[in-house]
């Protein structure tokens, strides 16, 4: 497989939101204070990075797109510092001056990579008057395909909600990073991407996973956003949409330094991803590995498409032909790219036998690519009983995947692929000749016709099947 990175040149997306800048202060700590029981570090480099909204701008500058930034800034050292770092890389600002306002700086006092201390210097931007942000706006909307909401809750986007009006009047992709408890005042975003603790501020605390996907849904409905990105720490991220099965995206950190700017980074890749043409799931399929390549390094950082790519690689020959859902609609949109026909057909396949490859290689022969679809452990249980799969999921998959017919490996928690399958819309459906039905009875065979694709029923080897391969075993009989 061979999945890579849209090409972002010429991508425009306008960030708006709190600006600001992260000082680092890094030395060694030869003592300990003769005034108090503190250390004294002795510092010896001090680096300015920009951070906030400017940070999602310096992440986007780094995967080829275009961004255009518009924010607050004072008449100091700190706004200078900002201007220059973003000018050497051309990101397009439009900042706005503040009389008797001081730029906000974080800094941070670093010894051998560890964080010591954080000094916020900070006041919230008050009486500020949306029309200053809205006229710039206009500016910029015939270069863009997406906006970003950088919220830090300091002053900037006192008044979103007209701003998202604005871009959703024009067709153009809203995405929020929200602060505070209140994410109704984001309503009608394409997409809000808190952290589950900034999800849970405003929805109260979740006790498990379905009380997230029960409140995460109410929050979407509410407030009509067309997506909601949480994301977990190691425990990944999770993407709802209405009328969509949840999509859940591990983690793909190695090991974690910092998160400073994640969030940032997060947001970043989803909207430039957005404006370069793909979907919600393939978007957040990207941030996710950006994510767990940008807590690996110190400090408020960016990801490079170099970067990201490689790590996208690297994924792939690692987890061979098991596939999750985001990866494989990127997949299938290059495969339909190349005029390459889908196959897609799918099962328990608890004991792969003769007649399951004999099956799989004529069903791949119907087209180029195939895609076959697992039933998950706990679908296999309401499907067959408590006693099966007598295979878990993961060795399923993994023989499946080693097979030459198989392209892709998909498994699906639903008592039926309808979904999965509505989703694709294969060229050919494929089911065995084991399965005692019409054609018209098939699951997804009405979406698949009336989408112009094929229905096929391929005939099994004869006398061999799953079950009767368990009953063998049980009885230690020599013939079937």
């Amino acid at each position: 497989m061979n999945i890579t990175l849209p090409n972002f040149t010429g991508v425009g997306v306008l960030i708006v939101g709190d600006v600001l800048l992260d000082q680092y202060w890094r030395g060694l700590t030869p003592k300990i204070s003769p005034e108090a029981p503190v250390l004294v570090v002795k510092v010896n480099h001090i680096e300015d990075r920009p951070g906030g909204a400017a940070n999602v701008a310096m992440n986007i500058v780094s995967l080829g797109a275009q961004p255009y930034l518009i924010g607050f800034l004072g008449a100091d050292e700190a706004a200078k510092s900002l201007r220059k770092a973003l000018d050497n890389v051309n990101v397009i600002c439009d900042f706005i001056s503040v009389d008797n306002y001081s730029t906000i700086i974080k800094t941070r006092v670093l010894v051998r990579n560890q964080q010591l201390i954080r000094l916020d210097f900070e006041e919230k931007l008050e009486g500020i008057h949306s029309e200053l942000i809205h006229d710039r706006i206009y500016k910029f909307l015939p270069h863009i395909r997406a906006i970003v909401l950088s919220d830090y809750d300091k002053g900037a986007l006192a008044n979103v909600q007209t701003i998202i009006t604005l871009a959703r009047n024009k067709g153009i992709a809203i995405l929020v990073d929200p602060k505070g408890n209140d994410f109704s005042r984001y309503y009608g975003a394409t997409l809000i991407t808190p952290n589950l603790h900034e999800f849970e501020k405003a929805v109260g605390k979740c006790k498990n996973e379905d009380d997230i996907l029960e409140k995460g849904t109410r929050l979407m409905q509410e407030n009509s956003f067309s997506g909601l990105l949480i994301t977990r720490s190691e425990h990944g991220m999770i993407l709802l949409q209405p009328d969509q099965n949840p999509c859940y995206m591990p983690t793909q950190a190695k090991e974690v330094y910092d998160v400073t700017g994640a969030g940032d980074t997060v947001i970043s890749v989803v909207a430039t991803s957005v404006a370069a043409g793909y979907t919600l799931e393939e978007s957040c399929f990207f941030a996710n590995i950006a994510a767990g390549i940008v807590v690996g390094k110190i400090g408020t950082s960016t990801v490079s498409a170099v970067e990201l790519d490689h790590a996208i690689d690297m994924r792939l020959k690692e987890g061979g032909r098991m596939i999750d859902e985001a990866q494989l609609m990127i997949e299938i949109r290059k495969s339909r790219q190349r005029g390459e026909t889908i196959v897609m057909t799918n099962g328990v396949f608890d004991i792969l036998h003769a007649g399951h490859v004999s099956y799989l290689s004529n069903a791949r022969k119907l087209g180029d690519r195939l895609i076959v679809a697992v039933n998950s452990d706990l679908s296999t249980r309401r499907l067959k009983g408590m006693s099966r799969p007598v295979n878990p999921l993961v060795n399923r998959m993994r023989v499946l995947g080693g097979l030459k017919s198989v392209d892709w490996v998909i498994s699906f928690d639903d008592d039926t692929p309808k979904r999965l399958i509505t989703k694709i819309l294969p060229d050919f459906l494929v089911k065995g000749g084991d399965y005692k039905c019409t054609i018209e009875e098939i699951v997804g065979s009405k979406e698949v016709l009336d989408n112009g694709g094929s229905v096929r029923v391929l005939n099994f080897e004869d006398g061999i099947t799953t079950s009767k391969i368990i009953q063998r075993i049980i009885r230690g009989k020599d013939n079937y």
